[in-house]
């Protein structure tokens, strides 16, 4: 598999358009990386930008990038609304793809290095990258900002990791790191108030915020605050008070089942020291950061988000508690803001949590489930969001077959060449089928009478869908497999060594030429499963869509497996031809009974 890393570098600069063009431009200069997203703010005086690719030139774009900011932006000049200490803020790489956070780490490392031994800027190694455990959170390394430099420099607690502990006035400090995939999430609110969208982001945060009393209804800032007393320690999220915090800690342990000295000392306080610092509530979700702010472009003030891992923390449930909350408190959610790109995971994620609200299925093309989500979050209320740009890893169909009209690959089937052939046509029957069984399933969804089966129709019909992308991409790679044959037929066979070698080649593209349509014919195999399923349902409405489905899936099967046999005496080998045939009796005959049942049962449906 190819390494592919992500780099996520933010500039601070966002409102002259031409300097974000010149630091983008060295980063396209670099051969091999794929620049994603571009995303200036004026307001935040912040460009955060995205690009893509395997690691060495990932990494050189990285350092460019950073050169091209120290020369154009001079952080002594510099206002905004996002916190910030350099001209290159921060620069994290985050592992896609046949990497891991180790060697992203790394990666961090060796950026780091040069930017503050060639560019001579102090750099900071944040979160998996972090030389201590005290300088994995961002914002305890950012703490005090560009403003405080000086001081943050002076303290040998807080030497750089790489460069010098000198002041740089012009391009301040940066921070590389290494990271999972953070998603920079805005939620609308109709007010330009900062305050109700601070109230709102206190709330909901991991760090969470100082406990109050008195006043606290429906705003919560408005109470007293209640702080640590001698002899007496206060709970944040109930009425409990202890005599000491060695107590308090116990209770919050059995309560909560987690360590309170932690979460203390997590927010920068130390808990042997606690009397006369306010006692802190305990935020609704972890890793979430998040602050309110006014963002003048949009005439509104927004709750300000960072999601650390999507995972654990997804969008929709963070969205739906602001949404709570603001109704609480009279405020409007008008819609919300990715900011760059975000992973299709997190979309699909999000998509099937409101489909499930809706009690609508689940299982529907993938492009589908991510219109959904942009919709429902509102992620057009402020900034356009064109899903091919924005979302990073949504399922496309790359190859010259499955991107023709319908007319057009029936015509390419029909010429005098041999591909595509037999095979992709098995492919291209067995996706039909699968996704006539979804059909059934979704035409089923949302009928009172299968109400009670909502989780299996909806994992059934996902399965579907599924089963029908892979099928699709089979049409193309059957096509391909033979390629391996036709580069044998053309390799060089002037000399004995030549030909054994060739002959070698071909034997070997055979073999892949075989393996393909096999994998293809267990597929239709799963479809005609599928297929079963959605004849159970009883929705004698489509039931004959679902006897068609099992045509298509079993003449996949039988397609795929003639295909296979087709190139098995030109592998010549006879163990490996013995095993495939085994394996093809046994999917032929099991076919033909599952989808001679299935026939069986929607001729009586008629």
């Amino acid at each position: 598999m190819k390494k592919v890393i992500e780099c996520v570098p933010n500039f601070s600069e966002g409102r002259d358009l031409a300097v974000i063009k010149q630091i983008t431009d060295a980063i396209e200069a670099v051969q091999g990386v794929q620049l994603l997203d571009v995303d200036p703010g004026e307001s935040t005086n912040r460009t955060v930008v995205t690009f893509i690719g395997e690691p060495v030139p990932v990494k050189e774009a990285a350092f460019r990038a950073v050169k091209k900011a120290s020369e154009l932006i001079d952080m002594s000049k510099h206002t905004g609304e996002h916190a910030r200490f350099g001209a290159t803020d921060v620069c994290p790489f985050v592992p896609v793809s046949g990497t891991t956070m180790e060697e992203c780490a790394e990666f961090a490392r060796e950026v780091g290095r040069r930017i503050g031994e060639e560019l001579r800027i102090p750099v900071y190694l944040y979160e998996q990258a972090a030389s201590t455990p005290e300088r994995q959170n961002l914002a305890k390394v950012r703490a005090g900002q560009y403003e405080g430099l000086p001081k943050k420099l002076a303290d040998p607690a807080w030497k750089p990791d790489f460069g010098p502990a000198v002041f740089n006035s012009r391009s301040g400090a940066t921070a590389v790191g290494a990271r999972e995939f953070l998603i920079a999430y805005n939620i609308n609110l109709n007010t330009t108030d900062r305050r109700y969208a601070n109230e709102i982001a206190y709330e909901i945060r991991e760090r969470g915020r100082w406990k109050r009393i008195g006043n606290v209804e429906p705003f919560y800032y408005k109470g007293d605050v209640v702080y640590f007393e001698d002899g007496k320690y206060a709970d944040g999220n109930s009425d409990f008070v202890a005599g000491s915090f060695e107590e308090l800690a116990a209770f919050y342990k059995k309560t909560y089942g987690a360590d309170l000295y932690e979460r203390y000392r997590s927010i920068g306080l130390d808990p042997e020291s606690l009397t006369g610092r306010p006692v802190y509530k305990d935020g609704m979700f972890t890793h979430l950061k998040g602050i309110g702010w006014v963002v003048d472009d949009y005439n509104c003030a927004q709750i300000s988000l960072n999601m650390t891992n999507y995972k654990v923390t997804a969008p929709a449930e963070v969205l739906e508690a602001a949404r709570k909350l603001a109704m609480e408190r009279g405020i409007v959610v008008t819609g919300s803001e990715v900011v760059g790109v975000v992973p299709f995971e997190a979309m699909q994620q999000a998509g099937r949590f409101y489909l499930r609200r809706m009690q609508k299925s689940t299982g529907i093309p993938a492009r589908d489930v991510v219109a959904t989500a942009v919709q429902a979050m509102g992620l057009r209320d402020v900034a356009e969001f064109d899903i091919d740009k924005k979302v990073i890893g949504l399922p496309v169909f790359e190859g010259p077959l499955v991107n023709l009209k319908v007319s057009d690959f029936v015509d390419e089937v029909s010429r005098d060449t041999p591909a595509p052939g037999g095979g992709s046509i098995a492919a291209l029957a067995g996706a039909l089928g699968s996704a006539l069984a979804s059909m059934v399933v979704n035409l089923s969804v949302g009928k009172g009478e299968f109400d009670s089966q909502y989780a299996d129709l909806c994992e059934l019909a996902e399965k579907a869908q599924t089963i029908k992308d892979k099928l699709i991409r089979a049409i193309d790679a059957d096509t391909e497999a033979f390629n391996e044959v036709i580069a044998g037929m053309r390799m060089a066979k002037d000399t004995a060594e030549q030909q054994t070698l060739r002959s070698q080649v071909i034997r070997a593209g055979y073999k892949s030429a075989a393996e393909v349509p096999l994998q293809t014919a267990k597929l239709c195999r799963q479809v005609l499963d599928l297929c079963t399923a959605a004849a159970d349902i009883g929705n004698q409405s489509v039931m004959s869509d679902a006897g068609v489905g099992a045509l298509m899936a079993y003449a996949g099967v039988q397609g795929a497996i003639h295909n296979v046999r087709i190139n098995l005496p030109n592998t010549k080998d006879d163990t490996f031809i013995s095993e495939m045939e085994s394996q093809l009796g046994a999917l032929l005959s099991e076919s033909r009974e599952i989808c001679d049942a299935i026939q069986q049962k929607v001729n009586k449906s008629f």
